[in-house]
């Protein structure tokens, strides 16, 4: 866009753009300020050579007005008016460059080159980051419903969690899980026609994402049958009446707006804040405080439906004895029962029979998490002892004691239950490859004896022995035929046939691989 209100310069300008630059530039022109404001809303100029003095709105006034709907124009202030303030106020408008008349070709085509140089730039710079945004559009979603699955499902590790929250920006050690269901319509507490639902929610899954962000800051998993997950993060862990009053009132106004856009009937429930790793929790009982009302939003801590217990109970402690237990962290373990029996021998001290009466509940809890976790056969009757056993105790040391081997033992079950599996399998492996390795064996033959896939047992086999299944068949072979060589006098094909080799000629190579010699020459020397 040229602004002057010398023809005689827009003309000049006008040629030399065009000689220089051709097709590249369109040009429009004004030579008034009023005219200027007005062409620069209607053509949107990418540069624009203002002139200072124009009849009417002068050149400052016009360009202050332009930029206030177009904040990307480059302006070049060309203008026989040599004032310093007039320079000062056009650079705060951002102007390229300022210009005193008469201006030779060269420097108008030196910042005519420079400015769209700028242009160019900031466009690849907004189509990068443009590239970069539908980029994240599609990662972020990814990532949010990676951080979802492994929190409900307990499939983490500690630092898959701080990785998840590094990408995500998420500070937060707390957080609460919503329960977004949706069905056709509610009868009772049940929602119909979850398949069509969920197809649908499926179908509609960015557009519910994008309304559902408006009423609850949130991070949404994938749809799961006709259920959405939403994780949200919290600074603390509890929830003022104010904070949950607040988040149910959006809850509610979501629920109808997402009811009225599709046809369906929403219905969320909350779980109370907990840490992190607990989410699983928190999403179960936002399960089940919809199942127990038929309210379309539902908060736990409105309506508990969880275990209440005493205020100095320590629940913390209970449930990372339990957690300790199942991971088979043996010191750990050991660590938190010590302090959970701390507590009730602090406060129930004169309480004997409560306190005797609570370890054996967490005992017989610990080895039933133990017996779910490695697979160790359970008998009836191997705890007929227990409750004479603790009943018997004379005082409360005594009990701890009993309380925190019983505690040990169970983890200790869980921490050795791999080694203890694949060293039964591996030493049952042996005694049968020992009784059979005259025999054609293969390594599915053995793997089928010890029910394990071939694949696993080779792994845990050189895991345990230090060589691999071939390796030990064949030096098991290569003995058995170096003593048969020393102490009788059968001949080569026999001793081969006897320790399993059907072709006498492998059975020599095989041999003399492994000793330095053959058959013929071991047996002389």
């Amino acid at each position: 866009m040229l602004a002057d209100d010398e023809g005689i310069v827009i003309d000049s300008l006008k040629f030399i753009i065009e000689k220089e630059f051709g097709s590249q530039c369109e040009i429009r022109v004004a030579k008034t300020g009023r005219q200027v404001i007005e062409l620069a809303e209607e053509f949107q100029p990418d540069i624009a050579f203002m002139d200072i003095q124009m009849p009417g709105i002068n050149g400052i006034e016009a360009m202050r007005e332009i930029r206030r709907t177009n904040k990307h124009v480059v302006f070049i202030v060309m203008t026989a008016y040599d004032k310093f303030d007039y320079a000062k106020e056009a650079i705060s408008l951002g102007v390229l460059d300022y210009l005193n008349k008469p201006v030779s070709r060269e420097a108008i085509i030196d910042i005519l080159k420079k400015a769209m140089g700028q242009i160019d730039g900031e466009r690849t710079k907004r189509s990068n980051d443009l590239k970069v945004r539908e980029k994240l559009e599609i990662v972020v979603p990814i990532i949010e419903n990676g951080l979802i699955q492994d929190l409900l499902f307990k499939e983490y590790f500690k630092e898959d969690i701080d990785n998840y929250k590094t990408l995500l920006g998420i500070s937060s050690d707390y957080g609460y899980m919503a329960c977004m269901v949706f069905g056709r319509e509610l009868v009772g507490n049940y929602m119909t026609s979850a398949v069509a639902a969920s197809i649908q929610a499926q179908k509609s899954y960015r557009e519910i994402h994008t309304i559902t962000e408006d009423y609850i800051r949130g991070i949404m998993g994938n749809v799961m049958s006709n259920k959405i997950p939403i994780l949200i993060p919290c600074d603390s862990d509890t929830l003022s009446y104010n904070e949950r009053n607040a988040i149910v009132e959006s809850a509610r106004a979501l629920c109808r707006k997402l009811a009225d856009r599709f046809d369906m009937d929403f219905r969320i429930g909350f779980g109370s804040v907990k840490p992190l790793e607990r989410m699983s929790e928190s999403y179960e009982e936002a399960n089940s405080v919809l199942i127990s009302n038929t309210s379309h939003v539902a908060h736990v801590d409105d309506m508990p439906v969880a275990c209440q217990y005493e205020s100095n109970y320590p629940m913390e402690l209970e449930k990372r004895l339990f957690d300790e237990i199942t991971l088979g962290n043996v010191s750990e373990s050991v660590s938190v029962a010590q302090s959970f029996f701390d507590w009730m021998d602090s406060t129930y001290a004169n309480d004997n029979d409560s306190v005797r009466l609570k370890c054996l509940e967490f005992v017989l809890w610990a080895e039933h998490l133990a017996y779910e976790k490695t697979g160790r056969m359970y008998e009836f009757k191997s705890r007929a002892n227990y409750l004479s056993e603790l009943m018997s105790l004379p005082g409360l040391a005594d009990v701890r004691i009993w309380f925190i081997e019983k505690i040990k033992d169970a983890a200790f079950w869980v921490s050795n239950k791999h080694e203890q599996q694949s060293m039964s399998a591996v030493n049952q492996a042996k005694q049968y490859i020992d009784e059979n390795y005259m025999k054609e064996l293969t390594l599915d033959d053995v793997s089928r004896v010890v029910n394990i896939s071939s694949y696993y047992f080779s792994k845990v086999f050189k895991e345990e022995t230090g060589e691999n299944f071939i390796d030990y068949l064949t030096k098991l072979r290569i003995e058995a035929a170096k003593k048969l060589l020393k102490t009788t006098n059968k001949s080569m094909k026999e001793i081969s046939t006897e320790v399993g080799y059907s072709d006498p000629n492998y059975f020599s190579r095989n041999f003399k691989k492994y000793t330095g010699k053959t058959p013929t020459e071991y047996a002389k020397g």
